[in-house]
């Protein structure tokens, strides 16, 4: 007679869960896809408090849906007045196992229509919002595969980065009073318990690279203390992805401090003094032009980026 079968758990074997797994999900034709939609003139170039940006919003909370993402304060979409004008962020919960979270955004509004020219914004900032959103499925698909995290990730698409960081700081106005709570544990995300904030701001492009004639390449601006810049090097070496690492925007000091302090949305996040990091690509000459259209992008090297990023987030987590 045969030995029973006695399952690997019940023998109290453990396994150790692969972020490799995570990959598996991941596909080139699908980011480019993403991005082409976010730049197709039916959403008139996602400019802030537009019919486009509506459009926008309203696929995003679709795609946040579709990830099984929970959502926060009983909804995905978030809207908010500014300036007259009425905004939409796109707010995502993968719950962790304790009261702490890392917040992870792209805003996706970009110029619009001006003067009858068409704005896609592929690079700016199309391609933050496609990194985002594999970023979602990667987690979501660790998370089938009972892979628990110690703190949850907040995934935020914001509008309004072109109308002084609209978005970032109607989200924390939601976090600071008390608005967005976390429907698997019923409490409040407050700000105590963000333990970061990840900005993903234009990371398609190879046209800026670090070294001359070196296209692969990423910047991560940080404090140097706080941004874990050591796991981003390891997990670059230890994967195999190979990327160059600029932690800095281009040696200059005045740039790094504009670009990590001023211009894009973690500079709220940095205001109330929570860890802060943003990710980039750098400006082009594409940059807030006609121009910026989804093929000059390059969709292979973002996969690769796109996968430093998750396992950096992995190992922080």
């Amino acid at each position: 007679m045969l030995p029973a079968f006695v399952p690997a758990a019940a023998q109290g074997v453990r396994y150790t869960i692969s972020p490799k797994n995570a990959e598996t999900v991941l596909h080139t034709e699908r980011i480019r896809a993403t991005v082409e939609q976010l730049c197709d003139p039916a959403m008139g170039g996602r400019a802030f408090g537009t019919e486009g940006g509506q459009k926008t919003a309203a696929w995003l909370e679709d795609q946040f849906m579709d990830l099984h993402l929970e959502p926060l304060g009983g909804a995905w979409l978030h809207g908010f007045r500014w300036d007259g004008l009425f905004g939409r962020n796109v707010l995502g919960l993968i719950p962790g196992t304790a009261e702490r979270y890392v917040v992870v955004m792209a805003h996706y509004d970009n110029l619009g229509t001006l003067g009858g020219s068409f704005y896609p914004g592929a690079d700016s900032n199309a391609s933050g919002v496609a990194t985002l959103l594999e970023l979602a499925r990667m987690f979501f698909h660790m998370k089938e595969c009972k892979k628990t995290y110690g703190a949850g990730i907040i995934f935020a698409a914001l509008d309004g980065k072109e109308k002084d960081l609209a978005g970032a700081s109607d989200l924390w106005r939601l976090i600071e009073q008390g608005r967005l709570k976390d429907p698997v544990r019923g409490e409040a995300v407050r700000p105590d318990r963000i333990l970061m904030a990840v900005n993903l701001d234009q990371l398609g492009s190879s046209l800026a690279p670090l070294t001359k004639g070196q296209p692969n390449y990423i910047m991560m601006l940080s404090e140097e203390t706080t941004g874990r810049r050591s796991t981003l090097e390891r997990v670059n070496r230890d994967q195999n992805i190979g990327l160059e690492l600029g932690f800095d925007y281009y040696g200059s000091k005045d740039f790094t401090k504009l670009f990590y302090r001023r211009v894009s949305d973690q500079r709220v996040f940095l205001e109330h003094e929570i860890p802060s990091v943003m990710f980039t690509s750098g400006i082009t000459m594409n940059n807030n032009k006609v121009a910026d259209t989804p093929e000059t992008l390059d969709y292979v090297l973002m996969r690769r980026r796109i996968q430093l990023i998750f396992y950096w987030l992995d190992k922080i987590l």
